[in-house]
């Protein structure tokens, strides 16, 4: 049995085939607009079935969000930046043991709006000099961090500074995030979006802004290079930041969560958190009207550092239309790695090695070698 969707939403052809001789089968679909087929299949008995993803993009340079941006965007986020300036970082550092040779490591502690704060790790080189800047920042869900996300990059030669997402230590027992996400972080995505001022994410977008200023005030920062990195909520979180804060110099994305959430308006599936179906006990307008400010594609026209994003053309969580609409509307320099056969997780590889080369370029004191999204790099899909 198949289903083919287009932009992950409306269903076009099902049916079923029956595979030739060589145990292949051809299933045709095509678009008459930029967009995304979505092919589903299902093989094999009731009790053991088989499932598999095709995708393919038409034209992905050439997709726009779905929405305008609200015209009041960038007022808003000018005086979100206000509210936070007026508290001050109060950074407190704890020094820890690394267990590498040659990495310091401390646990860091900063105010953010309204009474919460920012917890996280940082490593940097354990000798005297000033050095590049890395911003780490995480995928969804609810769990500590790890040393070893950060020592190897600091072991690089990168000042290296990894947050949590939510307000909460990040070195407690599993068992305490496991609490937190049953109970006051159940569904948190969901957590005040029908009201841009009480979004769960606000607080987050702006401890992103914080950690990037507190790193760029460091006197060990070489004052050239910072680069904020993370994948799904994490890539949502580094392009947000790029838009934010002038001193990012480069922002690594792996299938960025946040983008085109109002996307069903213009017949596509929206990106995690999907907000415009998360309006249970809610008025769904004032959810889709909040969306507008926390969408990436909204943020994307403020980037202008370079910016590299993995993207896979089977992925239901962030779907590539949206991620597509977000990579357009960039302003500087970007590149796409678009994985045909991954979806949010799998193999996600050739992203991961160019990624690496990216890095390396950074560490020498180089600018990342872009290879420029296009009308040519989008050939195939």
């Amino acid at each position: 049995r198949f289903v083919v969707k287009a932009n992950g939403l409306t269903e076009l052809r099902q049916g079923f085939v029956e595979p030739s001789a060589d145990g292949t089968c051809r299933i045709e679909g095509s678009m008459d607009s930029p967009g995304w087929l979505l092919l589903e299949v299902e093989a094999g008995s009731a009790d053991q079935p088989a499932k598999a993803l095709g995708g393919l993009a038409f034209s992905p340079e050439r997709i726009r969000p779905s929405l305008p941006r609200p015209q009041d965007f960038d007022a808003f986020w000018r005086s979100k930046l206000s509210e936070l300036s007026k508290v001050p970082a109060n950074a407190k550092l704890e020094r820890a043991d690394s267990g590498v040779e040659g990495v310091s490591y401390f646990k860091v502690q900063m105010d953010n709006i309204r009474g919460s704060k920012i917890y996280g790790q940082l490593a940097k080189p354990d000798r005297p000099g000033r050095f590049p800047a890395m911003l780490i920042v995480q995928w969804a869900g609810v769990y500590p961090l790890h040393k070893d996300w950060i020592l190897g990059r600091a072991k690089a030669g990168f000042l290296v500074l990894n947050i949590m997402a939510h307000d909460l230590p990040f070195d407690r027992p599993q068992s305490f995030y496991d609490e937190q996400a049953q109970g006051p972080l159940n569904n948190y995505p969901a957590i005040g979006n029908d009201d841009r001022e009480t979004s769960y994410f606000l607080r987050m977008y702006l401890s992103c802004y914080r950690a990037a200023e507190y790193l760029t005030s460091r006197s060990d920062w070489d004052g050239k290079t910072l680069v904020v990195t993370g994948g799904s909520q994490g890539g949502m979180q580094t392009i947000v930041t790029a838009a934010l804060h002038p001193k990012v110099t480069a922002g690594i994305a792996d299938v960025p969560a946040g983008c085109d959430l109002n996307g069903p308006v213009a017949g596509r599936a929206p990106g995690w958190p999907m907000w415009y179906w998360q309006t249970q006990g809610k008025d769904p307008d004032r959810v889709r009207r909040a969306a507008g400010y926390y969408d990436v594609v909204n943020f994307a026209p403020r980037v202008r550092c370079p910016i590299l994003v993995g993207l896979g053309l089977i992925d239901t969580t962030c779907p590539p239309p949206g991620v597509f609409a977000m990579v357009n509307s960039l302003a500087g320099p970007k590149e796409v790695v678009a994985m045909p056969t991954a979806g949010h997780g799998g193999d996600h590889s050739a992203f991961h090695r160019r990624s690496e080369e990216w890095l390396a370029a950074i560490l020498r004191g180089g600018r990342p070698p872009v290879r420029e999204w296009g009308r040519e790099a989008s050939r195939g899909l």
